[in-house]
């Protein structure tokens, strides 16, 4: 079951802190299955309004995340695509991202955070766990 689930996982990172803790956490589940990760990094676009941040410090925000990821995985000999990904809801470019390809599941790590914070930034967390038509993976 465990094989069959992380196959093909789709793993969002959000900056090379977060891609050194999501791998380090995820690390014994991927060592000798064979599977292929695909790391993606959303670059939030503000739909009309500015962008959070341009599209050129998005792209090196999310190649520096990669290449921390990237790195570890291949002292491991784990096998990793990345992709950057644009959409306005976190949540929702990234479960439209797995169902595009066909992930077995998507895992991720709890960032932690106050309520109050969860609330007013639209709770990510919980919106990547309730609105995924796949398995969900959340480390601890």
């Amino acid at each position: 079951m465990t094989e069959d689930l992380l196959a093909r996982p789709l793993v969002p990172v959000a900056d090379p802190d977060d891609a050194r803790a999501t791998y380090e956490q995820f690390r014994p589940y991927l060592l000798g299955t064979g599977a292929v990760a695909l790391v993606v990094h959303v670059a939030e676009k503000a739909g009309g309004a500015p962008d959070k941040s341009g599209v050129e410090q998005s792209r090196v925000l999310a190649e520096e995340a990669f290449d921390v990821f990237c790195g570890l995985a291949e002292t491991d000999g784990i096998e990793v695509e990345t992709q950057v990904l644009y959409g306005t809801d976190v949540a929702e470019t990234v479960h439209e991202a797995a169902a595009d390809h066909d992930a077995s599941a998507v895992v991720f790590r709890s960032r932690g955070g106050s309520r109050w914070l969860e609330l007013l930034s639209g709770n990510v967390r919980a919106n990547l766990v309730a609105g995924s038509e796949r398995p969900v993976v959340v480390l601890p």
